[in-house]
């Protein structure tokens, strides 16, 4: 009986030697995405053009929380419930704020203006005076042009745990657009999980204004890998297509028939190798989709995308007419993310409510001239459930 008795004992200490072993294991699990989506404003804050950026966090009853910047006035991180119950950071960042002042990856969760997306040769007439902008992306100007509003300081107007506001002036002239321009962007957290992001704009001087944020989204993580797998559905039955150079051609086109067709929910890599020179052109999507006025809660249902790991899924709804769709073609593991891994090809989308590009240069589209003595509004959400 001896032997038996032995090798019984033998067992419990080896199971529980495996026991312990196991509780370690998920403890490191634990204590490593705690690391992956704590950011700690201490490590973030840095002085930038010889002014302080801070990051500031909002957090809702949940748990779910928003960091934000006054750098840019951008979206840092974004922690929301996966289908478990389960914090996963849906946002593509930093963990240091000089890391966002980097002229070769410069739009992370950005504010994009004054004129987001592109406008063509970099210029635009308002009555019959024509303005050059500086051209940043081939012989067009892009989010503003070289530094925009993305490497401008804001002011922190408020900040209170669930509400951030954030200023800036854009002084007449800067990167060739008249004004100033005066703008507010808040962004505010609900206990249901809706992210609202409001503009506001108003200018001393005829100008153009199209704000949007330039968030970068993986739906199942930060570093998790490819969003090709994501489920997408748009609302949007045409998209304004585009020439070589991915300025508008001023025609509206039907997606019916083409990979540009997500009336139905598909998978955002179902026809991204499709045979379609639009695709080539953006080396996949980075097209405007016109939104067909669906409307939930008075707004334009734009998107509902759902990722296929965590079943997280962000609905956007907006008062924009258009949405810019970009599937991450030219990530090239240029930049290192906050939970350590680079921004590898195609591993984040965008999907940027706002009015169309090259609107100035457009007359058929809607028009994106703000005169003063009038003030430029527009509130996108981003509401996130979990498809269950």
């Amino acid at each position: 009986m001896r032997k038996p008795i032995i090798l019984i004992m033998a067992c419990f200490v080896l199971f529980g030697f495996q026991a312990c072993q196991q509780n370690k294991e998920q403890k490191q699990a634990a204590t490593v995405d705690t690391i992956q989506v704590t950011l700690d404003s201490a490590d973030f804050s840095e002085n930038i053009n010889g002014a302080a950026v801070k990051l500031i966090t909002l957090k809702n009853a949940t748990g779910a929380t928003a960091y934000l910047s006054n750098f840019g006035a951008r979206l840092v991180g974004l922690l929301v419930p996966d289908q478990h119950g389960t914090l996963v950071d849906v946002v593509l960042g930093f963990d240091k704020a000089s890391l966002y002042h980097n002229p070769e990856e410069p739009y992370y969760g950005t504010i994009v203006g004054p004129f987001g997306n592109r406008i063509a040769n970099g210029k635009f007439k308002l009555d019959d005076e024509e303005y050059q902008l500086p051209t940043n992306n081939g012989k067009n100007t892009l989010h503003g042009g070289m530094e925009g509003v993305h490497f401008a300081n804001w002011d922190i107007k408020e900040s209170n745990g669930k509400v951030a506001t954030f200023a800036y002036t854009l002084p007449d002239g800067k990167e060739g657009f008249p004004g100033p321009i005066h703008m507010e962007v808040t962004y505010s957290l609900s206990d249901n999980n809706e992210l609202t992001i409001s503009y506001k704009a108003t200018t001393d001087k005829k100008t153009v204004v199209n704000l949007t944020n330039h968030a970068y989204f993986n739906l199942n993580g930060e570093g998790s890998g490819s969003i090709l797998d994501h489920t997408l559905k748009l609302y949007a039955d045409k998209i304004t297509p585009v020439d070589s150079t991915l300025i508008p051609t001023g025609a509206l086109q039907d997606v019916e028939g083409t990979p540009f067709d997500f009336r139905t929910s598909k998978t955002i890599g179902a026809d991204i190798q499709a045979d379609d020179m639009q695709l080539k052109y953006g080396k996949g999507y980075d097209h405007n989709f016109v939104l067909d006025g669906t409307k939930v809660d008075g707004l334009n249902h734009a998107a509902t995308v759902i990722g296929d790991k965590t079943g997280i899924k962000m609905e956007i709804l907006t008062e924009e007419p258009g949405i810019q769709f970009y599937s991450g073609n030219f990530m090239a593991d240029r930049v290192t993310l906050k939970i350590g891994v680079k921004d590898s090809f195609r591993t984040g989308f965008c999907l940027e409510p706002q009015h169309f590009p090259d609107s100035p240069n457009q007359p058929n589209f809607p028009t994106t001239t703000l005169n003063p003595g009038e003030t430029y509004t527009s509130k996108s959400i981003y509401k996130f459930t979990t498809n269950q």
